[in-house]
């Protein structure tokens, strides 16, 4: 699919639904519920962001998120229960490659949602939607050696150990080794049949 076409479709992000979760563009009014966990240092442990240190920045972050959602570019979902609505994390593409149809998916989750399945739910939405409608060959996911939990996701939604890159980057002032995993369209088709 086309840079083009990718800038459009997600200027007006579509919401992607499953058992639990509903999927839906960010809104500033998420700010309390993302403050909640963005705030956490165990939930930014491994992540290359530090925590949020008050809930004006996370609600000053969500507004400049509306400038790139306006601008489509933009590809990361709010994940919200279906039962009540709050926003407990995040999960969408990081980066989107259109002229070799490949995506990178990246996700985080409030603590107390952690072992329940959820964040493999929610990336098997993304990756549907990355296969059916952005039409992609490759999807994958890295993360920081040590980040075991983020490692067993990949694993859980059909995705293949590729291996690290050794001290690829800088991370909060630390060289880190960096995991990769990947899953290839065909492959996500078999493994959605055998979810059937």
């Amino acid at each position: 699919m086309k840079k083009e076409l990718i800038c459009r479709l997600f200027s007006h992000m579509p919401e992607l639904s499953t058992e639990r979760l509903l999927l839906r563009r960010m809104r500033v009014t998420d700010a309390e519920d993302m403050h909640r966990y963005a705030c956490r240092s165990e939930v930014t442990r491994y992540l290359l962001w530090s925590p949020h240190p008050d809930l004006s920045y996370t609600r000053e972050y969500l507004q400049y998120l509306n400038t790139r959602y306006a601008a489509g570019t933009f590809y990361d979902w709010a994940v919200t229960l279906r039962s009540n609505g709050r926003m407990i994390g995040t999960c969408g593409f990081t980066t989107i490659d259109p002229p070799n149809e490949c995506a990178e998916v990246g996700y985080v989750l409030a603590p107390e949602y952690w072992g329940q399945g959820i964040a493999a739910e929610a990336v098997r939405a993304v990756l549907a939607f990355g296969f059916e409608r952005l039409l992609l060959h490759r999807i994958e996911a890295r993360f920081i050696e040590g980040n075991e939990a983020s490692l067993r996701v990949m694993q859980k939604v059909g995705m293949t150990f590729e291996g690290y890159r050794r001290e690829s980057m800088l991370i909060k002032g630390v060289r880190r080794n960096i995991g990769y995993s990947s899953i290839l369209c065909d492959e996500f088709r078999a493994t959605a049949v055998q979810h059937l």
